[in-house]
């Protein structure tokens, strides 16, 4: 592989669907400086609302059924990442 690699989860300033230890789940639109990730326009996920999984939700955005809680921007430490998914268009984010 040729390149430059980066520590990036997901490219800065994209979409993302971030996977948190104790069952977070959060989307919004990723930072990372150093070891901390963050998501700015966050929301907690409570409900995916989807019948083929995270993935359809990460492609197709959300659904009828899916349950966002708005909350303010959020940040971690990458250690915490259980995973990562980039967020297609469809969210606006």
């Amino acid at each position: 592989m040729a390149g430059k690699t980066s520590n990036q989860l997901v490219p800065s300033g994209k979409g993302a669907i971030i996977v948190l230890q104790r069952g977070w789940v959060a989307v919004g639109k990723y930072a990372q400086d150093g070891d901390v990730g963050s998501l700015k326009g966050a929301s907690i996920i409570r409900r995916w609302g989807t019948t083929k999984g995270l993935g359809e939700l990460a492609e197709a955005g959300p659904q009828k059924n899916t349950v966002l809680d708005a909350c303010p921007d959020i940040s971690f430490h990458v250690r915490e990442v259980v995973l990562a998914m980039r967020c297609s268009n469809a969210w606006g984010k």
